[in-house]
């Protein structure tokens, strides 16, 4: 433990110093950590990483899950749900699929079972790899909307196809009908216990006398707790973490307080950053020993790598098919929904955006070194090592080749140039324009004359009538505790009620109610 221990120390460091490094030279993080974990395997002296199968899902998917989750906008997943679900299972599908076929036809000693798991493994594109990359080049808040959306759903899909692929791999046969029931009760089973016990979370958390630590220490346990149980009765943990974690965020400021919501965000946002960074790196770290692991085999190098190379063109050409038959159908079905360019010729490039966004990370890595070491009965499971290989080849070509031309890709492609959107800032000052008018007419219709006279109010109510006439955000110099906290709260409903109306950007409205949470918490401290 204690030789271990610097090591592990070490790696967080590295961790944070190539984000910074990332940051300036902008590029995503998690390619500089591939790589960087590749190079540092290689140092003579370091203790081997080795992960515990049985244990891997449980530490690296539920809260992974559930801080996407959070993320995701429902208001936008809800309005592109058609594509999204196409592409969560659909297109999971085709993919497995193909990879099925194609490594069955050219990998020796390959059945469709072992293409199946190692296509389960290899088809959900990584949400923190798209983030991380896009954050650096401009990309429509529709399109941003169902990546998200696709990459929160997919894992669920994959992982239900990677089971059983693993159940039929290990028993040698594979029955349809008692799959299609167990398909069933994975999809509705997790989703019925994740809403069930999110909303017993939520009960706890408004019934119980939490502050913030207690609060944010319930929520780095809830979706632990969800995957266990949804596991547990043989239901799909993931979508009792996806739909408890949906739940929970929706209703974020019915059951938890600002200063357990400021809080929270900041060590949920720490704490995934750092379980995201060093499962990169293990990524590079692993990849000596598994080479090790098919020399022993007697598969060589180049072999495995050229597998690797053909895994990696099916995965982006099914992609970029099945974007294709996404936006034909869409345009024949729906043409109303149909993605807006500023040309026709180049709506036609956008399927190749999709098609290009297939990188590949977390969770992909996570179902590989899940597989077992042994079959139950006791044999070495077959081509373990190459599926590792070719998984992580997958994930190093994806995350390098397409992780660092896809700015380009989009620059040079001009396919988002004068995209027919709202400009962020005129959004954002149309929604602090209507959140000025509704304050003032909240304070204006709760006190009438005699109570305005009351010290501080009336100060109060003339600011923000200067405030609705101003362009600037100035600050309130003397509130009064109380009328402020009810304003506040006031605003928190109009900004939610606000959230309905598909016009408006779901993330500008969340930047405002962060904004009333800073300013609750500068009033509380300022009457402690």
């Amino acid at each position: 433990m204690h030789s271990i221990l610097p090591f592990l120390l070490a790696m967080v460091v590295a961790v944070v110093l190539l984000e910074m490094l990332a940051t300036k030279l902008r590029i995503a993080y998690p390619i500089l950590l591939v790589v960087a974990g590749l190079l540092v395997s290689f140092i003579p002296g370091l203790p081997v990483v080795k992960v515990n199968p049985d244990l891997i899902f449980f530490i690296l998917l539920p809260p992974l899950l559930c801080e996407a989750a959070w993320s995701v906008s429902f208001k936008e997943m809800k309005k592109w749900w058609r594509i999204i679900s196409s592409f969560a299972f659909l297109v999971v599908f085709f993919t497995a699929l193909s990879v099925a076929v194609v490594a069955n036809y050219f990998i020796p000693g390959f059945t469709i079972a072992l293409g199946f798991l190692l296509g389960g493994i290899v088809s959900p594109p990584d949400a923190v790899s798209i983030g991380a990359i896009t954050k650096f080049v401009k990309i429509p808040k529709s399109t941003a909307a169902i990546l998200e959306g696709e990459s929160l759903l997919n894992d669920a899909s994959s992982l239900i196809i990677f089971r059983f692929a693993l159940v039929a791999v290990g028993t040698g046969q594979f029955i349809w009908h008692e799959a299609a029931f167990s398909f069933l009760w994975m999809i509705t089973g997790g989703i019925g216990i994740g809403l069930a016990l999110g909303w017993v979370f939520m009960q706890a958390h408004k019934r119980l006398p939490t502050d913030a630590p207690s609060d944010i220490a319930f929520t780095l346990i809830e979706p632990y707790f969800l995957y266990w149980v949804a596991e547990q009765v043989h239901s799909s943990g993931v979508l009792a973490v996806v739909s408890g974690g949906l739940l929970m965020s929706t209703h974020r400021f019915s059951f938890l307080n600002s200063t357990s919501r400021i809080k929270g965000y900041s060590v949920w946002e720490s704490f995934i950053f750092i379980l995201n960074g060093i499962v990169f790196l293990i990524i590079g770290l692993e990849l000596p020993e598994i080479v090790q692991g098919l020399r022993s085999k007697g598969i060589s190098l180049h072999t495995a790598i050229g597998y690797g190379v053909l895994v990696t063109a099916v995965l982006i050409l099914a992609r970029v098919i099945s974007s294709y038959a996404a936006l034909i159908a869409t345009l024949i079905f729906r043409p109303s929904v149909a993605p807006r360019v500023s040309s026709r010729n180049r709506r036609w490039l956008i399927p190749v955006f999709l098609g290009w966004t297939g990188m590949r990370g977390v969770v992909s890595l996570a179902a590989a070194l899940a597989i077992p070491v042994t079959l139950n009965n006791g044999m070495a499971f077959p081509h373990r090592d190459l599926i590792l290989f070719i998984t992580f080849v997958v994930i190093l070509l994806t995350l390098v080749v397409q992780g660092l031309t896809l700015p380009y890709v989009i620059k040079h492609g001009r396919m988002f140039e004068n995209f027919p959107e709202e400009p962020r800032e005129t959004a954002k000052q149309q929604l602090k324009h209507g959140l000025r008018q509704h304050t003032y007419q909240f304070l204006q219709g709760k006190y009438d004359q005699d109570q305005q006279e009351l010290a501080g109010t009336r100060n109060m109510l003339q600011h923000w009538e200067a405030k609705l006439k101003a362009s600037d955000d100035e600050r309130m110099s003397h509130p009064a505790r109380i009328i402020f906290l009810e304003m506040l709260e006031s605003q928190r409903r109009y900004l939610t009620e606000l959230n309905k109306d598909p016009a408006f950007d779901e993330a500008i409205i969340r930047e405002q109610l962060f904004l009333i949470d800073l300013e609750e918490e500068r009033i509380k401290m300022l009457y402690q």
